[in-house]
């Protein structure tokens, strides 16, 4: 897709009533959107865009509280796994290891496996937003504000700015992943087992899960509080883009776009 197709499917969007709830991941080579139907993969390069489609879990499955929590995190990673995604294979395998390595580690007890965790997780974020990935960060949240508020040819331009900062990002749920598993490991009324510690890591997945949609959803003060450690936190985790990388993480939301328009 050349930048005359970007700009004339971004103007399509900017004059349309209607558009798909995106998200996103930054790389240090590029940017992926996704929507709920497919995802797009955008190369710093300028030429390589790689797309696929999105799972769709059972609407039982969505509907269910908690559990869809789990199904979220699930359909979010996939652009990640998938062969023709923006990761290489070695990335995949690290990826699937750090996904697995949690559960042997929430079976050690008390401080041993406090600090077994916070190690795992600052060196997954410190691998996560390696090289360009801070300033790719911020252009993925800048493209994902210019086109909900209809600003993606101004932003394409320069001409508009939109915040760098989202509270949809995976950074507020990780702030808020940690005090909600700490309390519950603390409240925990079942009886205890060696199960007990990956009963609590799920439990606090799916509550988080519950209580960042219902802050994204809700513009009361109570939910700003809430959202409030992640979003000073993404300070760390984004930095200022420029033009280009913000035009990067653009052309990763018209390939989205684009995509769904074409299987609607």
């Amino acid at each position: 897709m050349d930048d005359a197709a970007v700009l004339a499917v971004l103007a399509r969007v900017d004059a349309s009533g209607a558009m798909p709830r995106l998200g996103g991941l930054a790389r240090p080579d590029g940017v992926a959107i996704v929507s709920e139907r497919s995802w797009c993969f955008s190369h710093t390069d300028g030429v390589t865009f790689r797309s696929g489609p999105m799972p769709t879990p059972p609407v039982l499955v969505v509907r269910l509280p908690l559990i869809r929590g789990l199904a979220k995190l699930f359909v979010a990673l996939v652009p990640l796994f998938s062969r023709t995604g923006p990761t290489r294979p070695r990335e995949r395998l690290f990826l699937v290891a750090a996904v697995l390595v949690p559960l042997p580690l929430a079976l050690l007890h008390g401080t041993f496996r406090t600090v077994a965790m916070v190690i795992l997780t600052v060196a997954l974020v410190a691998w996560m937003l390696r090289g360009r990935t801070l300033r790719l960060h911020g252009a993925e949240h800048r493209a994902i504000a210019a086109a909900e508020a209809r600003q993606l040819v101004d932003t394409w331009h320069g001409l508009a700015r939109p915040s760098r900062f989202s509270p949809r990002c995976g950074t507020n749920f990780a702030a808020l992943f940690a005090p909600v598993s700490v309390l519950l490991d603390r409240v925990w009324i079942l009886p205890a087992s060696a199960l007990t510690p990956v009963l609590v890591t799920l439990v606090a997945l799916m509550l988080t899960m519950e209580i960042w949609i219902a802050a994204q959803r809700s513009l009361s003060r109570l939910s700003r509080l809430v959202l409030l450690p992640g979003l000073l936190l993404q300070r760390l985790t984004t930095r200022e883009p420029d033009l280009h990388q913000t035009r990067v993480a653009l052309r990763a939301v018209a390939g989205v776009l684009a995509g769904d328009s074409a299987t609607s």
